[in-house]
């Protein structure tokens, strides 16, 4: 089975956010869907070994932040690729609160939603929470940023029939390696760069300064390895 064929499937990029009493967290989901309109309900697919599904499941309250296509990588990595058993992902991020006292995250958010459980369903890594929405408001406007352009575009890979890949292959440029980060899985591509972290296009992960960092989870430019 290819992993991949489920990145043809259309996903979303969301902060999901809860509470325990006066703990708050949040993480990176791509599984949102909304399932009913009257009542507004969607569903949430989040990982049984996540902090953020053990608040959920205690609260039975969460919030969920819509993000913008230009959402940084840094932003991902903070709620995606870190533990808020380690850090406070919300320092320094804006966010408001309402009725349920969950963090709504308005930082690169176009819109966001605020929901109690109604009920709940076992899948087997997973908890799918059901939830009935009681606020939603846009932020701004924008275009959402999907689960295949995080893959095909944020994190620097570039899918065969992508017109560019035919270019390179036909004018039989140099192929510059690929390195991955060994922490998160994020793929330096030398023809793309790193443009958030001032990289250009065209640098070859040789000539990159040794102080550079993922940008995704921050891991060291040791800790790649070619691919």
């Amino acid at each position: 089975m290819n992993p991949k064929a489920f990145f043809k499937m259309s996903y979303g990029m969301y902060v999901v956010c809860s509470k325990d009493g006066d703990k708050v967290n949040g993480q990176i989901a791509n599984t949102v869907t909304q399932v009913a309109s009257e009542p507004a309900l969607i569903a949430v697919a989040i990982n049984k070994k996540n902090l953020t599904h053990e608040y959920i499941d205690k609260s039975k309250v969460l919030t969920v932040s819509i993000l913008a296509q230009d959402t940084p990588l840094s932003f991902i990595g903070n709620f995606g690729f870190k533990s808020g058993r380690d850090i406070d992902k919300f320092k320094g991020i804006d966010y408001t609160t309402q009725e349920t006292g969950v963090p709504i995250v308005t930082d690169n958010a176009l819109a966001y939603m605020e929901a109690k459980v109604i009920g709940q369903t076992d899948a087997v890594t997973h908890t799918v929470f059901v939830c009935q929405v009681i606020s939603a408001e846009v932020v701004k406007e924008g275009e959402p940023m999907t689960y295949a352009y995080y893959h095909e575009v944020k994190r620097g890979s570039t899918p065969k029939s992508a017109p560019s890949y035919v270019e390179i292959k036909k004018e039989e440029k140099p192929v510059m390696s690929k390195y991955e980060c060994t922490v998160c899985g994020y793929i330096y591509d030398p023809e793309l760069g790193d443009p958030e972290g001032k990289i250009p296009p065209g640098t070859p992960f040789e000539k990159i300064p040794d102080n550079w960092v993922c940008p995704v989870c921050g891991a060291a430019k040791s800790d790649f390895k070619k691919v």
